[in-house]
């Protein structure tokens, strides 16, 4: 099985959350904020990483939800 996390990106109408591999959005929003939000609670229940694009498309940032093997050493402040 492979590991498929969800993208916060760009929609026509604002903001979705999409699964890696899926042809359709997961849910479209009019804030990036809610979609966060919205993705924040899928990846919890997959167990999955969320990754947050900019509006330009690169990754801002991104948080694992699931049994990470190498957790980072970092702290995001």
């Amino acid at each position: 099985m492979t590991k498929r996390d969800y993208h916060v990106t760009t929609h026509s109408d604002g903001w979705q959350v999409r699964r890696e591999g899926a042809e359709r959005a997961s849910s479209t929003h009019d804030t990036k904020a809610e979609a966060i939000e919205r993705g924040r609670e899928l990846a919890r229940q997959e167990k999955v990483e969320l990754v947050i694009h900019r509006r330009d498309g690169q990754i801002r940032d991104s948080d694992s939800y699931g049994n990470d093997p190498n957790p980072p050493t970092d702290r995001k402040r």
